[in-house]
């Protein structure tokens, strides 16, 4: 998929590539590499500096630079001729992009993409930076002038840049371990006062701009309310989530969530839309819904569930990664509007209720009050956001709020009408088994919180693929899928959200094949990625060998970390099987965590929501229900806590004979736990105190602990 006005080109080596992103590249007159052997062979071969892009292919200011540099003759000319210039899609290569984004972060103190690193042939960088113009402009220097700089020094002063490009590898190893943490209810005060400091309290938050969603905090500040009784801390979750709903930040026409908003007040994204992020979104708004019971949680969740079932959704059932910011008309085109555009598509009577319902944000000039465009307006693009307070408001309108609703959604479908006429931004289609589990997550959870078994089954559905098409011969992981080719083998984030999946799909439906699926992942996890000196899991497997630093990653990005998401797993299943060793494992991994993140534990919110809800601070508890699922007392018990937010619950289920003998198998914990005379029972435990088991939803009720937080759930 070479970029517009590219084809006429003649191709060069990445057009054999499945990545979307190299692809793009494919018709470049840089002679560019993929990562492999045969670039730095070439590099020793000829005693050349290697160029390295890392990029994706949905990211603005990586188009921004393909333009302006690698697809101009005379940046391709230098570069052919002095370096051996290789590219990487930073979504296909974590590992890679995490060790060169570490090193361009310590460097020069900030990161981003494009990732633009300078090294030796032995994978030593010596320079790093992230997105140059070609030519130097505004104090900002040119991609030109630095490559012109750095071959100066490479011809002239070569060893000093062989003893810096050391220096900089050897700052960039694991250094001295940092003593283990304790893993306890203090870590998580520290946290959120972190975040409160840092919370916007007039838009929502966390920060000034640009503002992320990072809905893995609100999930960790809903569960710390559940916990502490802190109000505070509902209410920061509930206020940004408000934000995020009502702001351009969210595709108020066909829904689903931009990348970050550009403003402190969430009304200006930049456009590009990640399936990561519509998972982690639908998984906080299932919790806040869980915790509040109120409807516009669910709202959101569903709306964004249908948005990547209609538009993210490959026919084999699994997902696709992103739709890109940038389409034929330039960044935000296919989002953004035009007062003239909203006329023509609704007629007057229709714009002048939209009017009240929207607030059109100019796309330039972000700094004036919402809805005043310079002149008349007419032809400025801008940004909807939804007006006023609550999802739908009446005031201004002579009509019912359900009948605003029912406009609101009106409007809704003749603008989405509209917009589908406009060309598409383009879509990266490769499948990433760490993205494609975390929607799994989601859905799971949506299906059963929401009781809708159409998502269970599409997370079902999903996960098959995975399994078919995202294995090796060994049963190992594999990291992508595009055009019918599985390939590069799987990375810790890759087995720690895969893992979450099965879990969450066992609790979904107590398909006991979910629960055994996870176990066994999670022996190939340990035995191939666990650090069995200092706890935690390296980001790639033992079986790797193609970078100079082997990284051990701790704080969340976008996503929660693999090693949140690991130590999560591994309670989880020690808790589901009584398995003492994955117990053992969980606490490794969680002092390793804490002691890394002592200084700043808001960096790793996805570990403190994890720690919130287990048993180091006592907020586990572990039900088993025992009876035939086709029984109504049986389904009454199961669905009994359902009614509460109990995010620190585990619920097994084991059935009468021959099925239950094969729960024993896999989770030996539910054995002597059976339904007495034909009843179902319930037996509950919090850490190693049992309660007496009861056979009635009430008695059941009666026993589970809801929390501090609980009272303020209606």
């Amino acid at each position: 998929m070479p970029r517009q006005g590219q084809e006429g080109r003649p191709p060069n080596r990445l057009v054999h590539e499945k990545s979307p992103y190299l692809l793009q590249h494919a018709h470049n007159p840089v002679d560019w590499y993929p990562w492999g052997d045969e670039a730095f062979a070439r590099a020793r071969r000829e005693k050349k500096p290697v160029f390295l892009s890392i990029g994706y292919s949905t990211c603005h200011w990586c188009h921004v630079m393909a333009k302006e540099s690698f697809e101009d003759p005379g940046v391709a000319a230098l570069l052919n001729r002095e370096f051996v210039s290789i590219k990487v899609d930073r979504e296909e290569r974590p590992d890679i992009d995490s060790v060169y984004m570490g090193i361009c972060q310590q460097m020069t103190g900030r990161g981003g993409w494009p990732l633009t690193i300078v090294m030796t042939a032995e994978k030593k960088p010596f320079f790093a930076g992230t997105y140059f113009p070609k030519e130097s402009r505004a104090g900002m220097p040119g991609l030109m002038d630095i490559l012109r700089q750095i071959l100066t020094l490479w011809h002239g002063s070569q060893d000093e840049l062989y003893q810096a490009a050391e220096e900089i590898t050897r700052l960039a190893r694991p250094g001295p371990i940092l003593p283990a943490g304790d893993p306890d209810r203090m870590l998580l005060d520290r946290g959120f006062r972190e975040l409160a400091a840092h919370f916007d309290p007039k838009n929502g938050g966390f920060g000034s701009a640009p503002k992320f969603p990072a809905p893995h905090i609100l999930i960790f500040l809903l569960r710390y309310w559940h916990l502490t009784g802190e109000t505070r801390a509902l209410d920061m979750a509930e206020q940004t989530l408000g934000a995020i709903r009502h702001g351009g930040i969210w595709d108020q026409v066909g829904s689903g969530l931009h990348r970050y908003a550009t403003d402190a007040r969430w009304r200006i994204p930049h456009f590009e839309k990640m399936l990561s992020d519509q998972a982690l979104l639908v998984l906080a708004c299932t919790e806040a819904y869980e915790a509040t019971r109120k409807p516009q949680y669910r709202t959101v969740a569903e709306e964004c569930i249908a948005y990547v079932l209609r538009d993210l959704q490959d026919p084999d059932g699994a997902f696709y990664s992103a739709e890109d910011a940038d389409s034929p008309g330039g960044e935000g085109a296919y989002y953004t509007w035009t007062q003239e555009e909203i006329d023509r598509a609704l007629g007057p009577g229709e714009a002048a209720v939209a009017s009240t319902l929207f607030t059109l944000t100019p796309m330039a000039g972000t700094g004036t009050d919402p809805g005043s465009i310079p002149g008349d307006g007419r032809q400025q693009r801008c940004v909807l956001s939804a007006a006023g307070t609550a999802p739908v408001p009446a005031e201004g309108l002579d009509i019912t709020g359900q009948d605003v609703a029912i406009k609101r959604d009106a409007i809704r479908s003749r603008l989405a009408a509209a917009r589908e006429k406009r060309p598409r931004p383009a879509r990266d289609d490769k499948i990433l088994t760490d993205t494609n589990a975390l929607f799994c997550t989601a859905l799971a959870r949506a299906g059963r919180v929401f009781k809708n078994p159409a998502y269970v089954s599409a997370a079902s559905r999903a996960m098959q693929f995975l399994f078919a098409s995202l294995r090796d011969e060994n049963g190992n992981l594999l990291h992508r899928y595009r055009d019918h080719v599985s390939g590069i083998p799987g990375f810790a984030e890759d087995y720690a959200y895969t893992i979450a999946a099965l879990i969450e799909l066992y609790e979904a439906s107590f398909r006991i094949a979910c629960l055994r699926d996870a176990l066994t992942l999670n022996s190939l996890f340990i035995a191939h990625f666990r650090d069995a000196d200092d706890g935690g899991f390296f980001t790639a497997s033992d079986m790797a060998d193609d970078l100079p630093v082997r990284k051990k990653e701790w704080y969340d990005g976008a996503i929660p970390s693999a090693n949140a998401v690991a130590f999560d797993n591994l309670m989880r299943l020690s808790r589901l099987t009584g398995d003492a060793m994955l117990e053992e494992e969980a606490s490794a991994c969680a002092r390793f965590i804490a002691g890394a993140a002592a200084r700043s534990p808001s960096a790793v919110a996805g570990f403190l929501a994890a720690l919130a809800c287990s048993p180091q601070t006592g907020a586990a508890q572990d039900l088993v229900i025992a009876g035939d699922p086709a029984h109504p007392g049986t389904r009454a018990l199961l669905d009994a806590p359902g009614t509460r937010y109990l995010p620190g619950l585990l619920v097994l289920h084991r059935p009468p004979g021959a099925a239950g003998e094969e729960v024993e198998t896999v989770a030996p914990i539910a054995r002597g736990r059976e339904d007495r005379g034909g009843r179902a029972m319930a037996y509950l435990c919090s850490g190693s105190t049992c309660l007496v088991p009861v056979n009635t939803p009430e008695e059941l009720l009666n026993n589970l602990r809801g929390g501090k937080g609980r009272k303020a759930t209606p």
